[in-house]
């Protein structure tokens, strides 16, 4: 069971892992073990993730996503199964925590009359600067 928020929660059997052989460095550990972690969560087939996170998680696209609409996460940092088995988890947990996030809107402002003065100050400046730098020939 993982608790995203007070009201949502996704039940163990939504989300599937497999016990894989991890790659990369490690030596025979890493060759004779299957210590790493491949989480696979399904976003379509959810009935505990409202359907607005669902919607917003699909239409935002992730690297993760495939396109069945299904989060593939393999953990495969630590050397033993349990600490990979809680990463990947965490991870999945922000992933789906991100999506939650609701942005705010933006409304638009006019620059305030001190700032527009202090940019054409600042402009000016600059242009005396380079007009220094230029050869006067008499």
């Amino acid at each position: 069971m993982l608790q995203l928020s007070a009201r949502v929660t996704l039940p163990a059997h939504e989300i599937e892992m497999q016990m894989i052989r991890a790659s990369g460095p490690g030596g025979q550990h890493v060759n004779k073990t299957s210590t790493a972690i491949q989480l696979i969560f399904d976003v379509n087939a959810s009935k505990a993730l409202p359907e607005a996170y669902k919607e917003k998680l699909l239409s935002k696209g992730h690297p993760n996503l495939s396109a069945s609409g299904k989060l593939i996460i393999k953990a495969q940092q630590y050397r033993s199964q349990e600490m990979n088995r809680q990463d990947a988890l965490e991870r999945l947990k922000i992933i789906l925590l991100e999506a939650m996030v609701e942005q705010r809107k933006r409304y638009a402002t006019k620059p305030t009359r001190s700032s527009q003065r202090r940019r054409v100050d600042s402009k000016k400046k600059h242009g005396q600067t380079k007009a220094l730098r230029t050869k006067k020939f008499d």
